[in-house]
């Protein structure tokens, strides 16, 4: 029997309408996003045939939630930038606003004037309840034409993420699911049912990849638990099965990344690699279109695919997306129409769009060469199927960090010179301790009764929990940030009745 859903998620409900919607429809969530049908291969105008290789772009928009508005309010870090123009790089909020909106004026403009171009929009959970706290309807407006109408649909992807821009090998595992089904909610109801049915890769925050093996299965596990067929991967992040970094072709064609967790079980989700460094000069001078049009066809089993070139970056941060970003996207586009529209070469292509070209021309996931989380070979040089235990990956661990000081089951992200764990017990600590409160009075109650995630009580302890978990707090240093993350801790423990 087909159940009937309604357009989209509510927004709100009145005996919580300070707080945002990231709970309670988890059923009717899976009805809409546990389906294997191609969502853009309808849509789209290209033919694989006519392509040499391609180039996807990302956008990564967030702005934490901060208890920083009256009375400690919780508003978005967006809200207190205007509120204080006079700190830091404040005075840069209307020109970060004008930024998340941009897309919806870039992208028709684009279309209208006989381009065909194409962007993945990666915006964390805060951020869009932040914007709706703003009531930024102009922005929000913006982003609905986009997503929703039929004409522009086709070039614009979203990229579902943690909810609270959590970094996932520092994020207690009960709690992995949980972010991503509370990004799903909020984007459901801000955008609807029918958009979230589309978002089918996610993009990680900080593009952090686990590599402790039962971090990475259960990740793993519950991206495609949540209905995900792709996860965007950095470049370093991952090896091959063999410990080596990946081939120079590898990294322009579809991976499997494959996860072994400390009861010898395995589970695997195609990855698109995100080359290069960091540097929003990247997206934002169009590299990744120049860096395409020096690639062409590579064999992928028996069959001959296009090239792709994937890459990410901070949608507003620096003048370089600022100013010139909007710059060289039309004049690169411009570039491309004048060229024939890209179809006889290099063309602008999404993640989801491209696997759907090269699948439905004869190409399967099982088919895509194989990687895995870095550091893992040197893990299961040691540990075979024989001997796999969750005792024996312990004691391998614990051995390979005293014989090797570079050796680290804290994932990678993208830079290695960061680290959201060293110097941050102040933060883990009381996330862990919270977490842990958080399941101790639900998890045995959700046995019972699945009906308790619409409760206005589970939503509150779930968004403390949550936003604890943003990994703002551990990158800005010690402080204002880490007090920030004090004060929720403290509400939490109250909203759980720990207190």
């Amino acid at each position: 029997m087909t159940t009937t859903l309604p357009t989209q998620v509510p927004a709100l409900d009145v005996e919580r309408s300070h707080l945002p919607n990231i709970c309670g429809w988890e059923a009717e969530l899976r009805s809409v996003t546990q389906h294997n049908d191609p969502v853009f291969l309808p849509l789209t105008n290209h033919r694989l045939e006519d392509i040499s290789s391609g180039f996807a772009c990302a956008l990564h928009m967030h702005q934490p939630t901060v208890p920083a508005g009256v009375n400690g309010a919780l508003i978005s870090h967006l809200q207190y930038m205007f509120e204080h123009s006079d700190e830091g790089d404040n005075h840069n909020a209307g020109a970060f606003a004008w930024c998340y909106g941009r897309m919806g004026e870039f992208i028709p403009q684009l279309v209208h004037e006989g381009c065909n171009p194409r962007i993945m929009l990666d915006y964390s959970g805060n951020l869009l309840w932040g914007l709706v706290q703003m009531n930024r309807e102009d922005i929000l407006g913006n982003l609905r034409r986009i997503t929703c109408d039929p004409q522009y649909a086709p070039h614009v992807e979203w990229l579902g993420s943690m909810w609270s821009h959590a970094v996932v090998p520092s994020t207690p595992i009960p709690d992995l699911k949980l972010h991503i089904q509370a990004w799903q909610h909020y984007f459901a109801a801000v955008f609807g049912y029918d958009a979230l049915r589309r978002v089918r890769g996610f993009s990680p925050p900080e593009m952090h990849l686990p590599n402790h093996p039962d971090t990475l299965f259960e990740y793993i596990k519950a991206l495609k638990d949540c209905g995900y067929k792709w996860l965007l991967v950095q470049e370093h992040s991952v090896e091959t099965l063999e410990g080596q970094g990946l081939p120079q072709d590898q990294k322009y064609m579809p991976n499997r990344l494959v996860a072994r967790n400390s009861h010898g079980e395995t589970i695997s989700i195609t990855a698109l690699i995100k080359t290069q460094g960091s540097d929003t000069k990247l997206v934002a001078q169009m590299q990744p279109y120049f860096e395409a049009k020096g690639r062409g066809r590579q064999q992928l089993g028996d069959m001959s695919v296009p090239s792709l070139v994937s890459q990410i970056a901070d949608g507003e941060n620096g003048g370089v997306m600022m100013n010139e970003y909007p710059r060289d996207l039309v004049r690169v586009y411009h570039e491309i129409r004048e060229q024939g529209g890209g179809r006889q070469g290099t063309v602008p292509m999404n993640g989801t769009e491209y696997l759907e070209l090269i699948e439905a021309n004869g190409a399967d996931p099982a088919m895509y060469p194989p990687c895995q989380a870095v550091q893992q070979h040197k893990l299961w040089q040691r540990v075979d199927s024989a001997t796999v235990s969750p005792e024996a990956i312990a004691q391998t661990i614990e051995a390979l960090k005293q014989e090797d000081g570079s050796f680290h089951m804290d994932g990678a992200s993208w830079t290695n010179d960061l680290s959201w764990v060293s110097g941050y017990e102040n933060v883990l600590e009381p996330m862990n301790q919270l977490s842990a409160a958080f399941h101790k009075k639900y998890d045995v109650v959700l046995q019972r009764d699945s009906a308790t995630t619409r409760q206005p009580d589970y939503l509150e302890s779930l968004l403390y929990v949550l936003l604890l978990e943003t990994s703002c707090f551990r990158y800005w240093g010690q402080g204002a940030w880490t007090d920030y993350a004090q004060a929720l801790y403290q509400r939490g423990l109250a909203a759980i009745g720990e207190s």
